[in-house]
């Protein structure tokens, strides 16, 4: 990006929310998005003309009661407009590269045609930091969990690009792109640091592969 975010200070108090089932962005992380909604259009025109940022959060479809916003889950992830283009069909395609995690303190009452909540950067400092708590990270139990994922599925995979690929990096990026579930996706973005969020990706990746070998229902999305 060619904005450096050093802190909460640098970002705004009130950002535009899109909520998104088995959306997963993280900090540093590339997320696709096509947009073809007039009320996302709208979202994204005013985005470009402000910070160009926007705030992913997914749909709580299960119990609100916690919920200071009704049907979100109260974390979610800001990310920067990085690249956009328009279709011709009435359709942006962009990507969002992402910033920081925040807390949901309020949806406010707005006249725009998409949601917009007050929020807190605050509980996550860390996402500051590019790369922080990547030596605690166990990568051989990350790549050997992926290696029987990939089997499993008879998929193919840029093994020379994992290689390279940093600790912080390759387990935000197989976070973003695992085919979970919206709670398991959910649970990785709240983990409270990188080792945490790997240890998750690996136990729920083993509990996936351990229900195909009994027949128990899939958590894939």
């Amino acid at each position: 990006m060619n904005v450096v975010y050093s802190g909460p200070s640098d970002l705004p108090e009130v950002i535009p929310i899109f909520p998104l089932p088995g959306a997963l962005l993280l900090p540093r992380g590339q997320m696709p998005l096509n947009i073809f909604e007039p009320r996302y259009l709208a979202m994204i025109d005013d985005a470009l003309k402000t910070s160009r940022l926007i705030g992913m959060v997914q749909p709580d479809t299960g119990d609100h009661s916690r919920n200071k916003t009704a049907g979100l889950f109260e974390v979610g992830c800001v990310g920067r407009i990085t690249q956009f283009a328009e279709t011709g069909d009435n359709r942006y395609v962009l990507s969002l590269t992402g910033v920081a995690r925040f807390r949901i303190r309020e949806e406010l009452s707005v006249i725009t045609p998409y949601r917009q909540c007050a929020v807190s950067f605050e509980p996550f400092l860390s996402d500051f930091v590019a790369r922080a708590g990547e030596d605690d990270v166990d990568r051989p139990a990350v790549l050997a969990s992926l290696k029987n994922f990939v089997e499993a599925n008879q998929l193919e995979i840029d093994w020379k690009g994992i290689s390279a690929a940093s600790n912080e990096a390759l387990v935000n990026a197989l976070c973003m792109m695992a085919p979970f579930g919206p709670r398991e996706k959910q649970a990785m973005l709240e983990a409270g640091d990188l080792k945490t969020r790997a240890e998750l990706l690996v136990a729920i990746t083993e509990i996936e592969l351990a229900r195909r070998d009994d027949g128990s229902e899939s958590q894939l999305q």
